[in-house]
Protein backbone atom coordinates (compact mmCIF):
# COMPACT_ATOMS: atom_id res chain seq x y z
CA UNK A 1 0.00 0.00 0.00
CA UNK A 2 1.07 3.18 -0.79
CA UNK A 3 1.77 5.74 2.26
CA UNK A 4 0.88 9.65 1.97
CA UNK A 5 3.51 11.06 -0.35
CA UNK A 6 5.15 8.21 -0.88
CA UNK A 7 6.42 8.13 -4.90
CA UNK A 8 7.20 4.42 -5.68
CA UNK A 9 8.98 3.98 -8.46
CA UNK A 10 10.44 0.79 -10.15
CA UNK A 11 14.14 0.69 -11.32
CA UNK A 12 13.65 1.12 -14.75
CA UNK A 13 12.25 4.88 -14.08
CA UNK A 14 14.19 5.94 -11.43
CA UNK A 15 17.62 5.20 -13.94
CA UNK A 16 15.75 7.45 -16.39
CA UNK A 17 15.38 9.95 -14.00
CA UNK A 18 18.00 10.18 -12.62
CA UNK A 19 19.51 10.40 -16.29
CA UNK A 20 17.12 13.06 -17.13
CA UNK A 21 18.31 14.93 -14.36
CA UNK A 22 21.59 15.12 -14.67
CA UNK A 23 21.62 15.88 -18.53
CA UNK A 24 19.37 18.98 -17.59
CA UNK A 25 22.07 20.41 -15.39
CA UNK A 26 25.42 19.15 -17.20
CA UNK A 27 25.41 19.12 -21.06
CA UNK A 28 28.60 16.89 -21.34
CA UNK A 29 26.25 13.68 -20.31
CA UNK A 30 24.83 12.20 -23.44
CA UNK A 31 23.43 8.24 -24.20
CA UNK A 32 24.48 5.74 -26.60
CA UNK A 33 23.47 2.10 -27.06
CA UNK A 34 21.38 0.02 -28.88
CA UNK A 35 16.89 1.03 -28.92
CA UNK A 36 17.49 3.61 -26.29
CA UNK A 37 15.93 5.91 -28.57
CA UNK A 38 12.31 5.98 -29.57
CA UNK A 39 12.02 2.89 -27.76
CA UNK A 40 13.49 3.74 -24.47
CA UNK A 41 15.50 0.90 -24.00
CA UNK A 42 14.51 -2.49 -24.07
CA UNK A 43 14.02 -2.33 -20.43
CA UNK A 44 12.53 0.87 -20.13
CA UNK A 45 15.37 2.54 -18.65
CA UNK A 46 15.65 5.58 -21.22
CA UNK A 47 12.22 6.17 -22.09
CA UNK A 48 11.36 9.36 -22.48
CA UNK A 49 15.01 10.58 -22.67
CA UNK A 50 14.70 11.41 -26.69
CA UNK A 51 11.58 13.25 -26.27
CA UNK A 52 12.98 16.07 -23.87
CA UNK A 53 16.40 15.36 -25.62
CA UNK A 54 16.82 14.73 -28.62
CA UNK A 55 18.36 12.63 -30.77
CA UNK A 56 22.02 14.51 -30.48
CA UNK A 57 21.93 13.34 -26.57
CA UNK A 58 20.35 9.78 -27.21
CA UNK A 59 22.07 8.02 -30.20
CA UNK A 60 20.45 5.14 -30.86
CA UNK A 61 23.79 2.98 -32.22
CA UNK A 62 24.14 -0.03 -35.36
CA UNK A 63 24.60 -3.67 -33.07
CA UNK A 64 28.15 -2.82 -32.88
CA UNK A 65 29.19 -3.12 -29.37
CA UNK A 66 32.95 -2.18 -29.95
CA UNK A 67 32.53 0.61 -31.95
CA UNK A 68 29.81 3.11 -29.55
CA UNK A 69 31.61 2.14 -26.13
CA UNK A 70 35.10 2.77 -27.68
CA UNK A 71 33.79 5.98 -29.21
CA UNK A 72 32.30 6.80 -25.30
CA UNK A 73 35.75 6.35 -24.07
CA UNK A 74 37.09 9.17 -27.01
CA UNK A 75 34.36 11.11 -25.83
CA UNK A 76 34.82 10.81 -21.48
CA UNK A 77 38.95 11.43 -22.16
CA UNK A 78 37.78 14.66 -24.31
CA UNK A 79 35.55 15.69 -21.92
CA UNK A 80 32.77 14.75 -22.01
CA UNK A 81 30.43 12.20 -19.84
CA UNK A 82 28.72 9.25 -21.83
CA UNK A 83 26.55 6.96 -20.46
CA UNK A 84 26.48 3.98 -22.63
CA UNK A 85 24.05 0.90 -22.70
CA UNK A 86 25.48 -2.87 -23.31
CA UNK A 87 22.16 -4.38 -23.77
CA UNK A 88 22.90 -8.03 -21.91
CA UNK A 89 26.20 -8.67 -19.93
CA UNK A 90 26.94 -11.54 -22.05
CA UNK A 91 27.55 -9.51 -24.86
CA UNK A 92 30.67 -8.51 -23.13
CA UNK A 93 32.93 -10.85 -25.37
CA UNK A 94 32.52 -8.98 -28.78
CA UNK A 95 33.33 -5.81 -26.60
CA UNK A 96 35.79 -6.64 -23.84
CA UNK A 97 38.96 -5.13 -25.16
CA UNK A 98 36.96 -1.76 -25.22
CA UNK A 99 35.72 -2.29 -21.64
CA UNK A 100 39.08 -3.43 -20.22
CA UNK A 101 42.18 -2.66 -22.38
CA UNK A 102 40.59 0.92 -22.99
CA UNK A 103 38.27 2.42 -20.65
CA UNK A 104 39.51 0.62 -17.94
CA UNK A 105 43.32 0.79 -18.04
CA UNK A 106 43.93 4.52 -20.14
CA UNK A 107 43.63 6.34 -17.03
CA UNK A 108 46.40 4.63 -15.75
CA UNK A 109 48.24 4.12 -18.89
CA UNK A 110 48.25 8.09 -19.23
CA UNK A 111 49.68 8.32 -15.42
CA UNK A 112 46.50 10.39 -14.48
CA UNK A 113 46.60 12.77 -17.40
CA UNK A 114 43.16 11.21 -18.99
CA UNK A 115 40.07 10.70 -16.44
CA UNK A 116 37.65 8.70 -18.16
CA UNK A 117 34.34 9.35 -16.70
CA UNK A 118 31.57 6.89 -18.49
CA UNK A 119 29.15 4.41 -17.22
CA UNK A 120 28.88 1.55 -18.45
CA UNK A 121 25.09 -0.07 -17.77
CA UNK A 122 24.27 -3.46 -18.16
CA UNK A 123 21.52 -5.80 -17.59
CA UNK A 124 21.91 -8.90 -15.72
CA UNK A 125 20.17 -12.40 -14.57
CA UNK A 126 18.01 -15.23 -15.68
CA UNK A 127 14.80 -16.78 -14.22
CA UNK A 128 13.27 -16.33 -17.72
CA UNK A 129 14.05 -18.82 -19.90
CA UNK A 130 16.64 -16.72 -22.21
CA UNK A 131 19.28 -19.14 -22.28
CA UNK A 132 23.42 -18.97 -21.70
CA UNK A 133 23.62 -16.30 -23.87
CA UNK A 134 21.35 -13.71 -22.04
CA UNK A 135 21.04 -14.96 -18.46
CA UNK A 136 24.22 -14.70 -16.98
CA UNK A 137 25.14 -12.36 -13.93
CA UNK A 138 29.29 -12.37 -14.90
CA UNK A 139 29.49 -10.03 -11.51
CA UNK A 140 33.09 -11.45 -10.79
CA UNK A 141 34.60 -10.81 -14.22
CA UNK A 142 33.92 -7.31 -13.92
CA UNK A 143 34.58 -6.81 -10.30
CA UNK A 144 37.74 -8.98 -10.78
CA UNK A 145 39.34 -6.50 -12.82
CA UNK A 146 41.06 -3.55 -11.40
CA UNK A 147 41.00 0.04 -13.32
CA UNK A 148 36.47 0.04 -12.85
CA UNK A 149 34.08 0.83 -10.10
CA UNK A 150 31.15 -2.02 -10.30
CA UNK A 151 27.71 -1.55 -8.56
CA UNK A 152 24.52 -3.60 -8.67
CA UNK A 153 21.18 -2.04 -6.96
CA UNK A 154 19.09 -4.17 -5.71
CA UNK A 155 15.71 -1.72 -5.44
CA UNK A 156 14.46 2.16 -7.27
CA UNK A 157 15.95 4.60 -4.30
CA UNK A 158 19.58 2.97 -4.77
CA UNK A 159 19.54 2.91 -8.62
CA UNK A 160 18.57 6.06 -8.43
CA UNK A 161 21.19 7.30 -6.45
CA UNK A 162 23.92 4.79 -7.91
CA UNK A 163 23.24 6.49 -11.56
CA UNK A 164 23.48 10.16 -10.34
CA UNK A 165 26.70 9.07 -8.26
CA UNK A 166 28.45 7.02 -11.37
CA UNK A 167 27.22 10.25 -13.65
CA UNK A 168 29.52 12.44 -11.19
CA UNK A 169 32.67 10.15 -11.04
CA UNK A 170 35.48 10.30 -12.64
CA UNK A 171 36.15 6.88 -13.10
CA UNK A 172 34.39 4.60 -15.17
CA UNK A 173 31.78 2.86 -13.57
CA UNK A 174 30.05 -0.46 -14.79
CA UNK A 175 26.24 0.07 -14.01
CA UNK A 176 25.03 -3.90 -13.63
CA UNK A 177 21.03 -3.93 -13.30
CA UNK A 178 19.23 -7.21 -12.97
CA UNK A 179 16.64 -7.74 -15.44
CA UNK A 180 14.09 -9.02 -12.55
CA UNK A 181 14.12 -6.56 -10.65
CA UNK A 182 13.74 -3.17 -13.18
CA UNK A 183 9.70 -3.53 -12.77
CA UNK A 184 9.13 -5.00 -16.40
CA UNK A 185 6.16 -7.45 -16.37
CA UNK A 186 7.32 -9.22 -19.24
CA UNK A 187 10.42 -10.28 -17.13
CA UNK A 188 8.48 -11.26 -14.08
CA UNK A 189 8.98 -8.55 -10.93
CA UNK A 190 10.25 -8.77 -7.91
CA UNK A 191 7.97 -5.84 -5.69
CA UNK A 192 10.34 -5.42 -2.76
CA UNK A 193 12.14 -3.19 -5.56
CA UNK A 194 9.89 -0.83 -6.32
CA UNK A 195 10.06 1.99 -3.72
CA UNK A 196 9.94 5.57 -2.14
CA UNK A 197 12.10 7.43 -4.68
CA UNK A 198 12.57 11.33 -3.77
CA UNK A 199 11.88 13.44 -7.36
CA UNK A 200 15.12 15.34 -6.03
CA UNK A 201 18.17 14.43 -7.48
CA UNK A 202 20.40 12.73 -4.74
CA UNK A 203 23.42 10.35 -4.74
CA UNK A 204 24.09 7.15 -2.87
CA UNK A 205 27.49 6.40 -2.00
CA UNK A 206 29.63 3.98 -4.11
CA UNK A 207 31.75 1.40 -2.07
CA UNK A 208 29.33 1.10 0.85
CA UNK A 209 27.14 -1.52 1.61
CA UNK A 210 24.16 -1.05 3.35
CA UNK A 211 22.29 -3.97 6.07
CA UNK A 212 18.50 -4.20 5.10
CA UNK A 213 17.50 -6.43 7.94
CA UNK A 214 18.76 -6.66 11.64
CA UNK A 215 19.55 -10.07 12.95
CA UNK A 216 22.00 -11.50 15.50
CA UNK A 217 22.40 -15.34 14.37
CA UNK A 218 23.71 -15.92 10.92
CA UNK A 219 24.59 -12.76 8.42
CA UNK A 220 23.39 -13.55 4.97
CA UNK A 221 24.91 -11.08 1.90
CA UNK A 222 24.27 -10.53 -1.54
CA UNK A 223 22.91 -8.19 -4.17
CA UNK A 224 20.71 -7.69 -6.86
CA UNK A 225 18.02 -10.18 -7.00
CA UNK A 226 19.87 -12.03 -4.19
CA UNK A 227 19.22 -9.70 -1.72
CA UNK A 228 15.73 -10.07 -2.47
CA UNK A 229 15.40 -14.07 -1.94
CA UNK A 230 17.70 -13.48 1.26
CA UNK A 231 15.16 -11.05 2.74
CA UNK A 232 12.59 -13.65 2.13
CA UNK A 233 15.07 -16.60 3.33
CA UNK A 234 15.46 -14.24 6.62
CA UNK A 235 11.55 -14.20 6.68
CA UNK A 236 11.03 -17.80 7.34
CA UNK A 237 13.50 -18.24 9.20
CA UNK A 238 12.25 -16.11 11.59
CA UNK A 239 9.57 -17.87 11.64
CA UNK A 240 11.77 -20.92 12.98
CA UNK A 241 13.18 -18.73 16.11
CA UNK A 242 16.58 -17.71 13.84
CA UNK A 243 17.53 -13.87 13.60
CA UNK A 244 18.99 -13.52 10.18
CA UNK A 245 21.06 -9.95 9.32
CA UNK A 246 20.97 -9.17 5.17
CA UNK A 247 23.73 -7.38 4.09
CA UNK A 248 23.08 -5.81 0.95
CA UNK A 249 26.70 -5.03 -1.04
CA UNK A 250 24.95 -2.28 -3.34
CA UNK A 251 28.57 -1.88 -4.96
CA UNK A 252 31.41 -4.43 -5.56
CA UNK A 253 34.00 -2.07 -6.28
CA UNK A 254 34.82 -0.38 -4.04
CA UNK A 255 33.62 -3.44 -1.63
CA UNK A 256 32.59 -2.68 1.66
CA UNK A 257 33.99 -5.68 3.80
CA UNK A 258 34.21 -3.41 7.02
CA UNK A 259 30.41 -3.40 6.63
CA UNK A 260 30.72 -7.12 6.12
CA UNK A 261 33.39 -8.18 8.87
CA UNK A 262 31.22 -6.42 11.41
CA UNK A 263 28.01 -7.86 10.67
CA UNK A 264 29.85 -11.45 11.15
CA UNK A 265 31.60 -10.40 13.97
CA UNK A 266 28.69 -10.18 15.45
CA UNK A 267 26.44 -13.10 14.08
CA UNK A 268 29.04 -15.70 13.91
CA UNK A 269 27.47 -17.35 10.68
CA UNK A 270 27.57 -16.29 7.03
CA UNK A 271 25.95 -17.64 3.79
CA UNK A 272 26.85 -15.64 0.82
CA UNK A 273 24.27 -15.96 -1.97
CA UNK A 274 25.29 -15.02 -5.40
CA UNK A 275 23.67 -15.71 -9.16
CA UNK A 276 26.76 -15.15 -10.85
CA UNK A 277 28.69 -18.60 -11.02
CA UNK A 278 29.86 -20.22 -7.79
CA UNK A 279 33.98 -20.62 -8.61
CA UNK A 280 36.13 -17.94 -8.64
CA UNK A 281 33.49 -15.43 -7.73
CA UNK A 282 31.84 -12.74 -5.70
CA UNK A 283 30.54 -15.25 -3.40
CA UNK A 284 34.33 -16.81 -2.13
CA UNK A 285 35.71 -13.06 -2.30
CA UNK A 286 33.26 -11.68 0.27
CA UNK A 287 34.13 -15.18 2.63
CA UNK A 288 38.11 -14.67 2.15
CA UNK A 289 37.56 -11.26 3.39
CA UNK A 290 36.30 -12.57 6.63
CA UNK A 291 38.09 -15.73 7.11
CA UNK A 292 41.39 -13.84 6.35
CA UNK A 293 40.71 -10.66 8.73
CA UNK A 294 39.88 -12.97 11.66
CA UNK A 295 38.72 -16.24 11.20
CA UNK A 296 38.19 -16.76 15.44
CA UNK A 297 34.76 -14.65 15.03
CA UNK A 298 33.00 -17.84 12.62
CA UNK A 299 31.43 -20.27 14.78
CA UNK A 300 30.58 -22.71 11.82
CA UNK A 301 32.00 -22.95 8.29
CA UNK A 302 30.47 -20.18 5.83
CA UNK A 303 28.15 -21.53 3.18
CA UNK A 304 27.70 -20.13 -0.68
CA UNK A 305 24.51 -20.66 -2.22
CA UNK A 306 25.37 -19.62 -5.78
CA UNK A 307 24.67 -20.65 -9.52
CA UNK A 308 26.39 -24.28 -10.68
CA UNK A 309 28.90 -24.07 -12.59
CA UNK A 310 27.71 -24.64 -15.92
CA UNK A 311 26.09 -22.67 -18.74
CA UNK A 312 22.28 -21.00 -18.39
CA UNK A 313 19.79 -23.47 -19.23
CA UNK A 314 16.74 -22.88 -21.51
CA UNK A 315 14.54 -25.07 -20.52
CA UNK A 316 12.65 -23.34 -17.37
CA UNK A 317 12.32 -26.55 -14.52
CA UNK A 318 16.61 -26.79 -15.28
CA UNK A 319 17.41 -22.78 -15.17
CA UNK A 320 15.15 -22.50 -11.75
CA UNK A 321 16.90 -25.74 -10.71
CA UNK A 322 19.98 -23.60 -11.02
CA UNK A 323 19.05 -20.24 -9.53
CA UNK A 324 19.38 -19.04 -6.03
CA UNK A 325 16.14 -18.90 -4.07
CA UNK A 326 15.02 -18.49 -1.00
CA UNK A 327 14.67 -22.32 -0.11
CA UNK A 328 17.96 -22.96 -0.70
CA UNK A 329 19.35 -20.40 1.57
CA UNK A 330 16.96 -21.84 4.59
CA UNK A 331 18.81 -25.24 3.55
CA UNK A 332 21.88 -23.69 3.88
CA UNK A 333 20.93 -22.70 7.37
CA UNK A 334 19.97 -26.45 7.91
CA UNK A 335 23.58 -27.50 6.72
CA UNK A 336 25.21 -24.71 8.91
CA UNK A 337 22.86 -25.75 12.31
CA UNK A 338 23.70 -29.71 11.41
CA UNK A 339 27.07 -29.11 11.29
Amino acid sequence: MTKPNERKLTIARSMAEAIAQEMRIDPSVFVMGEDIGPLGGVYGNTRGLIEEFGDERIRDTPISETAFISAAVGAAQDGMRPVVELMFVDFFGVCFDAIYNLMAKNTYFSGGSFKVPMVLMTSTGGGYSDAGQHSQCVYGTFAHLPGMKVVAPSNAYDAKGLMTAAMRDDSPVVYMFHKGLQGMGWLGTEAGATVHVPEESYTVEIGKAKVVRQGKDVTIVSLGMGVHNALKAAKTLESQGVSAEVVDLVSLVPLDRETIRASVAKTGRLIVVDEDYMSYGVSGEIIASVTEHDISVLKAAPKRVAFPDVPIPFARVMEQYCLPNPDKIVAAWDQMKAA
